[in-house]
């Protein structure tokens, strides 16, 4: 193994917290927009809670929030990756273009799952609340 090898993976338990921290905190920010409209996006302005967005509104806010303290992060990032693969599914396939996410907008879908298939299954990372709990 080189040096850069060696150094790179001394880094991968830290990066991978620092991969969850920063994806929670752009993925809470869809649910925040939904939900409380900040930041606001003016698609969500007549945003019902009780509708198909309302709902994925409230599992981001709260699926967010549990990521980024690290809190239950292998059931809760399965299902935020299930929530984006559903959404890939009912949104922007129905604009065509199955295999072409970037004609149908849903490159942050199939990215957002994906990140959240590896944090379901890598875990959290040594800097989250999972990890502090099992030291005690």
């Amino acid at each position: 193994m080189s040096i850069i090898e060696s150094v790179l993976d001394s880094w991968n338990p830290g990066v991978l917290s620092m991969l969850r921290v920063v994806t929670a905190y752009l993925f809470l920010q869809h649910g925040t927009a939904k939900l409380f409209h900040v930041p606001r996006l003016p698609m969500f302005d007549g945003l019902r809670v009780l509708s198909r967005d309302g709902i994925a509104g409230m599992i981001e806010t709260i699926g967010g929030l549990l990521m980024l303290v690290g809190l239950f992060v292998r059931p809760v990032a399965l299902t935020l990756s299930g929530e984006m693969a559903i959404g890939y599914f009912w949104v922007h396939v129905r604009q065509g273009h199955f295999l072409m996410p970037a004609l149908n907008e849903g490159e942050e879908a199939v990215l957002y799952s994906f990140v959240f298939l590896l944090l379901a299954t890598a875990g959290g990372g040594p800097w989250s609340l999972d990890a502090l709990l099992a030291r005690h």
